[in-house]
C-alpha cells in the first residue's frame, strides 16, 4: 500500500491570533484523525510528481488614515491626505531626495538653464509608462503645464508654481522647455503631478466629479495604482510592476481610512493596520513598549496655526465670507494674539513633542526658518492684552464680556477638526484665555470636509487650520500672497490667511527671482516677519511626526530625511514605496500572511498546524482576509 504522510509547519508571528483561529476546530481533531487513519483519503504514489506550491499570499501594506480626502483629481486636490495620494500614484519633474530632501531626478533624467536663467530645459526619461501601456513623454508635461495656464481651476492645488511661466513646449518626446517671464528659483522643484494626455485632454470641466474616479485617476505612472475607492472608508492600489525605478516590495497599498486617531491606534494594536502617524504623545508613548510595535519621531515639516478672519477678500478685493467684522482692528487682533501661549500648546497639548512656533517655514528647513527676536515677538500676557482692549476701546459688559464699538457683544466663533485631539485640546484652551480677557468664544469644531469649506469661503472667525511644508519655501510662501485669493466664483484659491499686503507681496517677488541662496534665505525671512506683524495668523507650534509601524510585519521604511525623517509625513512617496516586509529577504510575506511549508513523507494524510488545530481543505479566513 503506498504511503502519504504530510507534515504542515506553520510560520506565524501572531501566535495569539492562532489560538483564537483554530479554538474552533479542536474538538473535530479527533473525529478527523478517525477519518484519515479510517483511509477516507486518496491514495498518491509516492514517487508521484509534487504537489503544485500554492501562490504566495499578496504583501500588503495597510495605512491608517485619520484626515479626510477632498479630491483625487490632482488639479483641485488641497487636503494633505489627497495631495499625498497622487504623490502614490504620479509620477512628478524632480522629487525631493530621500536623503536630504532636495530636488533629484524623476521622470526628469536631467535638467539645464539658460545663461539668463529664464529657460528650463528638462530631459525626459524613456523608460516610464502610463499604468495603461501607453509610454509617458514630454509631451505630457507639457500639456500638464498647460492645463494650468489656461484653465483657473487647474490652478486650484498648485497654481503659484506657474503663475510666472511664459510658455511651455515639448519639441520633441524627450524634452521639455519651460521659460518663465522672470528668474524664478524653484523651476527645479515644482510640486505638481505629471498627469496622461491622452486621459485629461478630452476632460473638459475640471469639476466633473468623473475626475475623482478610479477610471481616470487610475491611469498613472508612479509607484501605485489606484484600483479601488470607496469615500469615507478606504483606498485601495497595487504596485505599478512597470514603473521606472522598479516595483515596490508591497504588492497591495491600502489607506484606510478612520473616524478619529484612538480608533486607528487600536486597529494598529490588534493588527488590522501596519502604520499610522500624527499619533497624539499620549498614544505615542503608550506604544513604545509594545515588543510587535516600533515608534518613530521625526522633525515635523507641518506647522499649526490659528487664522484670524480680518475681513477677507477675493482677488477683484470683494468682501467675502461672514467673519465678524471686528476683526478688521489690527489691535483687537494684535491683543488676540497676545493672549494665546504657545509655550502651553507645546507643553500640554503636543506633550513636548513640537518645537515653538514664529514663521510659516518650520526648522526642519534650517536656512529659511525665521523666529521674532526678542525684541519683536509677542510675549504671551492677559493682563497686558486685557489692557491694550480696554484703550482699544473695548469695555466689559455686565456679564465680563466686551463690547465692540457700535454695541454688539464681543464674541468669536473658533472652528477647527472635529476629529483632531490638537484641535479639541487646543480650543478648549483658546476659549479660556480668550474669556479671560473678555472675549466669548463658541467653539464649532467640524469634519475635514466642511472645515476645508468654511476656510475657502471665509465663514469663520478664528480657524484652527496648518500646513505641511514643502523643501523650497516658494510654496509655504505663496500662501498668504494677493494672488492666491479665490475668483469671483469662490475657486482657484490657494490662499492659506486671506492675505494680501504689498510689501509681503513684494518680498515674495524677490525671493522667487534671487538665485544667490543666502540673499534668498534673507528675503524669505523678511516676508515672514511682515506676515507675523500684521496679526492675520499665529503659528503655534512645528509637531514632530510621531508614527508606529507593525515590527512584525515590516522591518523597515525609507525615510525622508535620513536617516531620522518621516516614514508618512513626506513630500515624495519614499515611505510607502521603500517597505519592506518582515522576512522579505528570505522569501517571507509582507502584510500578515501566514505561509505553510508541507513536508511529504508517508502513509496517511494528517495535517498539523503548531499551536494546535487541524487544517483540511481550504485555509479559512483570516483578520486580513476580512480587510
Amino acid at each position: 500500500m503506498w504511503l502519504l504522510f504530510v507534515f504542515g509547519v506553520l510560520r506565524a508571528g501572531r501566535w495569539g491570533g492562532l489560538q483564537v483561529r483554530f479554538k474552533h476546530v479542536r474538538h473535530g481533531v479527533g473525529r478527523v484523525l478517525a477519518v484519515l487513519t479510517a483511509g477516507a483519503v486518496a491514495v498518491l504514489p509516492l514517487a508521484g510528481p509534487a504537489a503544485a506550491q500554492p501562490p504566495a499570499p499578496p504583501k500588503v501594506l495597510r495605512v491608517a488614515l485619520t484626515t479626510g480626502i477632498d479630491h483625487l483629481n490632482p488639479f483641485t486636490a488641497s487636503l494633505a491626505a489627497s495631495t499625498q495620494v497622487g504623490r502614490f500614484i504620479y509620477e512628478f519633474l524632480t522629487i525631493p531626495s530621500a536623503e536630504k530632501a532636495e530636488a533629484a531626478p524623476a521622470l526628469a533624467e536631467s535638467w539645464t538653464t539658460s545663461p539668463d536663467k529664464l529657460t528650463w530645459t528638462f530631459k525626459i526619461r524613456r523608460n516610464a509608462k502610463w499604468t495603461d501601456g501607453q509610454p509617458v513623454t514630454a509631451k505630457d508635461a507639457a500639456f500638464t503645464f498647460n492645463r494650468m495656464l489656461t484653465d483657473e481651476t487647474a490652478r486650484t492645488a498648485n497654481g503659484s508654481y506657474v503663475a510666472n511661466f511664459a510658455s511651455v513646449t515639448a519639441p520633441d518626446d524627450a524634452t521639455l522647455v519651460i521659460r518663465t517671464k522672470t528668474v524664478q528659483s524653484s523651476v527645479d522643484l515644482l510640486d505638481v503631478p505629471i498627469v496622461p494626455e491622452h486621459v485629461w485632454a478630452p476632460i473638459k470641466d475640471l469639476n466633473d466629479p468623473r475626475t475623482d474616479d478610479v477610471p481616470v485617476v487610475g491611469v498613472s505612472d508612479g509607484p501605485y495604482q489606484l484600483t479601488e475607492y470607496k469615500q469615507n472608508e478606504y483606498l485601495k492600489f497595487k504596485a505599478n510592476r512597470d514603473y521606472w525605478r522598479g516595483a515596490a516590495k508591497v504588492d497591495e497599498l491600502q489607506l484606510l481610512i478612520f473616524k478619529d486617531v484612538e480608533s486607528a491606534v487600536n486597529a494598529l494594536k490588534q493588527g488590522e493596520v501596519d502604520v499610522i502617524n500624527r499619533l497624539t504623545p499620549t498614544q505615542f508613548d503608550a506604544l513604545g513598549g509594545r515588543p510587535d510595535i516600533a515608534t518613530n519621531k521625526a522633525p515635523g515639516r507641518r506647522y499649526n496655526e490659528i487664522n484670524l478672519n480680518f475681513g477677507v477678500e477675493n482677488n477683484q478685493d470683494r468682501p467675502i465670507g461672514n467673519g465678524n467684522p471686528v476683526l478688521k482692528d489690527l489691535r483687537l487682533r494684535q491683543a488676540i494674539v497676545q493672549a494665546i501661549d504657545p509655550r502651553t500648546i507645546v507643553d500640554k497639548v503636543v506633550g513636548g513633542y513640537g518645537q515653538l512656533g514664529g514663521g510659516v517655514i518650520p526648522p526642519i528647513y534650517a536656512a529659511y526658518h525665521w523666529d521674532p527676536a526678542p525684541a519683536e515677538a509677542v510675549k504671551f500676557d492677559l493682563a497686558a492684552a486685557g489692557t491694550a482692549l480696554d484703550r482699544a476701546g473695548y469695555p466689559k459688559g455686565p456679564d465680563g464680556v466686551r463690547v465692540a464699538p457700535g454695541g454688539a457683544r464681543l464674541e468669536l466663533r473658533l472652528t477647527g477638526h472635529a476629529n483632531r485631539p490638537f484641535d479639541q485640546r487646543t480650543a478648549q484652551y483658546v476659549s479660556g484665555w480668550l474669556h479671560d480677557i473678555g472675549i466669548a468664544v463658541k467653539q464649532e469644531l467640524v469634519s475635514d470636509e466642511e472645515l476645508n469649506d468654511r476656510t475657502n469661503a471665509g465663514n469663520y472667525d478664528l480657524a484652527i487650520s496648518g500646513y505641511a511644508t514643502n523643501p523650497d519655501p516658494d510654496y509655504a510662501l505663496a500662501l498668504h500672497t494677493c494672488a492666491g485669493r479665490p475668483n469671483a466664483e469662490g475657486k482657484g484659491a490657494t490662499t492659506d490667511t486671506f492675505f494680501c499686503d504689498q510689501q509681503y507681496d513684494a518680498l515674495y517677488a524677490k525671493q522667487l527671482t534671487e538665485t544667490d541662496p543666502g540673499v534668498r534665505a534673507g528675503y524669505v525671512k523678511q516676508a515672514q516677519a511682515r506676515l507675523y506683524s500684521q496679526a492675520v495668523n499665529v503659528v503655534l507650534d512645528y509637531d514632530n511626526s510621531l508614527e508606529a509601524y507593525r515590527s512584525d510585519k515590516f522591518s523597515g521604511f525609507t525615510k525622508q530625511p535620513q536617516p531620522d525623517g518621516s516614514i508618512l509625513e513626506q513630500t515624495g512617496y519614499w515611505g510607502v514605496y521603500g517597505a519592506v516586509p518582515a522576512g522579505a529577504a528570505d522569501g517571507g510575506a509582507g502584510g500578515g500572511s501566514d505561509t505553510v511549508l508541507w513536508i511529504v513523507i508517508g502513509a496517511v494524510v494528517v495535517v498539523v498546524l503548531v499551536g494546535g488545530g487541524v487544517l483540511i481543505g481550504r485555509r479559512g479566513k483570516s483578520a486580513d482576509d476580512r480587510e
